[in-house]
């Protein structure tokens, strides 16, 4: 996944949806708003972004990213501070929580130390993968990776891959 806008962009559109409608909206954004970026996508009409599939919160916190670009909101500067200060420099903008925040340091900046213990999917991986006695919530999951550090990134690409493994009716991935 690319940095920058379309990197931040695919990670909003992957927002509480599964990874193939995400997959299938980002494609329709891409070919609606080429190239994808903070200005065209200011520029594209509302009914061109509903068009693409993509709901009115996600056109807004679009929106809102392409204004804190404008703005000087420079995402190679962002890619390059620690974590926590990452995040703290994404969050304000409207749309953008600490999941998407992570997430997009994660994929588009290859951290090696993020862990989105929000995330429903790696809650759900690490209940079965770890023999809990039920799913932890984030605070549990956050105590939990504190031992994979500094690469609870991995640890999380595991436990995505081990999900999607099992819920595709697998075994163990290996």
């Amino acid at each position: 996944m690319a940095g920058g806008y379309a990197g931040l962009a695919a990670v909003i559109v992957a927002q509480q949806v599964s990874k193939a409608a995400a997959d299938t909206i980002f494609g329709r954004l891409k070919a609606a708003v080429d190239p994808l970026s903070g200005p065209a996508l200011l520029a594209a009409s509302e009914e061109t972004l509903r068009g693409a599939g993509l709901s009115r919160p996600k056109i807004r916190t679009l929106r809102a990213v392409a204004e804190a670009e404008s703005g000087g909101l420079a995402f190679d500067r962002v890619l390059a501070l620690p974590a926590e200060e990452a995040i703290a420099a994404l969050t304000p903008i409207t749309g953008i929580g600490r999941w998407t925040a992570e997430c997009w340091l994660l994929f588009a900046a290859g951290h090696p130390d993020i862990f989105p213990a929000r995330d429903l999917a790696l809650q759900a991986a690490a209940h079965e993968a770890l023999g809990l006695d039920a799913r932890p919530n984030e605070k549990t999951l956050v105590d939990l990776a504190t031992r994979w550090a500094p690469n609870r990134s991995v640890a999380a690409r595991l436990l995505w891959a081990w999900y999607g493994v099992r819920k595709a009716g697998g075994g163990a991935p290996v």
